[in-house]
C-alpha cells in the first residue's frame, strides 16, 4: 500500500440511482491533500441469508426503498468516526466502520453505506498517489486481465421467474484476448435474439441485459444457448462454454426444489442428478448455486460429482462473501469457488479476507456486481487489483455492464497485460 500521504477530512453521502430505477447511497471522501473519492453501493436482488444489509426506509414511498435513514448515517456517524484516519490505511477505516454497528450484516448502519464508504476510501488513497485503484491495489506486480463470464439469457429473480435457471452465461477459455472475448460474446448474444426472434419468443431484457425470452423447458434454454454459440462458427465448450447461475435456493418450498418451468419438485439428490445431466449434456465448464446455501450435504455431494466433470462449482448465497464460511466450505466440499461481491462483506477488508481464504483452501475465485448497478467500476478494479481471474458483471448491454466491461479493455490496452486462464 502507500505511504501515508494525508487524512479524511469529509465524508459526504448523496441519493443516486441504480439500473432498476432505485435509490441507492454514495459516498465521497475528501481528504487533507486535496484527493478524493467516491463509490457507489450496488444491490442485489436474489441475497444470502448471511450477506450484509441495505438499510431502508420503509413505508409507502418509493416503494419502502428510500435510503433517506442510510445517507443520515452518513453524516451522524461514519464522518465523525472516520475523519482524522489515515486514508492509506484501509483496515483501521474499515475496522471503524464495523465499530459502529457490531451487527453480523450491517443491518443498523446498512451494508450499503458501509460499502460505499468502505471502496471510497480505497478511491481517495489511490488518488493521493496518482493512481488507479487497480494499481495502488495490486503494487507493481504484473497484471492479469480477468476472463470474463458473460449473460446471454437472464432467469430467476432477474427476470419475474419465467425462467427457473437465473443466468445462462458464456465464458471464452479459447480468446486470446478480453477484447477479443467480448467480440466472440457480442456474437453470440446476436446470434441468440435471431434464434428467439424466428421462435417469436422475445419478451424484453432481464435486469442484467440478457434476453428475457419464453422458453419451454429449462433445457430449452441451455440448448438454444449451445446453438446460438455454434452459429457464430465457435466450438461449443472448447473456444466458448456455458456458465449456469441455478440461485437455488430461490427455488427451494416446503424442503424441495421447484421447476415450475419443467413442471416438477425435486429432492436434493434429484436436484442436484439433473444439473449433473445438464452439464454432462451441454458445454457447461461453470455452475453457480447449484443447490440451496443451507444444503451442505446435497452441494458436497454435487461438488465432488462435478470435479469429476471439470466443471467448477461456485458458490455465492452459501458463502456471501465471508472468510469464515468459506474455510467452513472448505472443509465440507461444498464449492470449490468463491464469488466475491463486496456489499455482501460489507467492507473491503473483510471482502480481502474471504478472498485470502478462498486462496488458502485453493480456490477459485470470480469478482462479481450485482443484478442493481450503476457506472461505478470498483468491482474491475477490485478484480484486476486483486489478480482475481474471472469477472461476472451482467451482459453485454445496457450501460451499468458495458461501463465495467469497457473499464478492463482500457485497463487491458493501457498494460498489455494477458488473460487470465483459470480453465485447463
Amino acid at each position: 500500500m502507500a505511504l501515508i500521504v494525508g487524512q479524511i477530512e469529509a465524508v459526504t453521502g448523496r441519493r443516486v440511482w441504480d439500473s432498476r430505477g432505485r435509490p441507492t447511497i454514495e459516498v465521497e471522501i475528501r481528504c487533507s491533500g486535496g484527493a478524493t473519492g467516491r463509490a457507489i453501493a450496488p444491490a442485489g436482488a436474489s441475497r444470502g441469508r448471511a450477506e450484509a444489509v441495505d438499510l431502508r426506509d420503509g413505508g409507502p414511498k418509493l416503494g419502502g426503498l428510500g435510503v433517506q435513514r442510510a445517507l443520515a448515517n452518513v453524516g451522524a456517524l461514519v464522518q465523525p468516526a472516520l475523519r482524522g484516519l489515515d486514508i492509506s490505511d484501509q483496515a483501521t477505516i474499515d475496522q471503524r466502520l464495523r465499530e459502529l454497528d457490531p451487527s453480523p450484516n450491517l443491518e443498523r448502519l446498512g451494508g450499503n453505506v458501509a460499502v460505499a464508504a468502505s471502496l471510497a476510501c480505497a478511491w481517495a488513497a489511490a488518488a493521493t498517489v496518482q493512481r488507479p485503484l487497480w494499481r495502488y491495489l495490486l503494487g507493481e506486480t504484473v497484471p492479469v486481465i480477468p476472463l470474463p463470464e458473460i449473460q446471454i439469457f437472464g432467469g430467476g429473480a432477474h427476470a419475474s421467474r419465467r425462467l427457473d435457471l437465473q443466468d445462462l452465461m458464456v465464458v471464452c477459455p479459447g480468446a486470446t484476448s478480453f477484447d477479443e472475448a467480448l467480440e466472440w460474446t457480442a456474437e453470440i448474444y446476436l446470434a441468440a435474439g435471431r434464434l428467439m426472434a424466428e421462435r417469436g419468443a422475445l419478451a424484453g431484457v432481464a435486469d442484467e441485459g440478457g434476453w428475457w425470452p419464453h422458453f419451454d423447458s429449462n433445457e430449452d434454454a441451455l440448448a438454444t444457448l449451445t446453438r446460438a454459440i455454434e452459429a457464430t462458427g465457435r466450438q461449443a465448450g472448447q473456444d466458448v462454454a456455458i456458465a449456469l447461475d441455478v440461485a437455488a435456493s430461490e427455488l427451494v418450498r416446503d424442503g424441495h426444489y421447484h421447476l415450475d418451468l419443467d413442471g416438477v419438485t425435486l429432492d436434493s439428490e434429484a436436484m442436484g442428478d439433473r444439473v449433473l445431466d445438464w452439464c454432462r449434456r451441454f458445454p457447461v465448464i461453470s455452475v453457480e448455486d447449484p443447490l440451496g446455501e443451507d444444503d451442505m450435504e446435497g452441494l458436497s455431494r454435487f461438488t465432488a460429482a462435478a470435479k469429476q466433470l471439470g466443471v467448477q462449482v461456485v458458490g455465492d448465497d452459501a458463502l456471501v462473501t465471508s472468510a469464515s464460511r468459506v474455510k467452513a466450505a472448505a472443509a465440507g466440499g461444498w464449492v470449490d469457488t468463491l464469488l466475491l461481491k463486496p456489499n455482501q462483506a460489507g467492507t473491503l477488508t473483510a471482502a480481502a479476507e474471504a478472498l485470502a481464504a478462498a486462496r488458502a483452501a485453493d480456490f477459485g475465485c470470480i469478482a462479481s456486481a450485482r443484478s442493481g448497478e450503476t457506472e461505478d467500476v470498483s468491482i474491475v478494479h477490485l478484480a484486476v487489483g486483486w489478480g482475481i481471474a474471472q469477472l461476472k458483471v451482467g451482459s453485454i448491454t445496457r450501460g451499468e455492464r458495458t461501463a465495467k466491461w469497457n473499464e478492463v479493455l482500457r485497463i487491458e490496452d493501457a498494460t498489455g497485460a494477458g488473460l487470465a486462464r483459470p480453465f485447463p
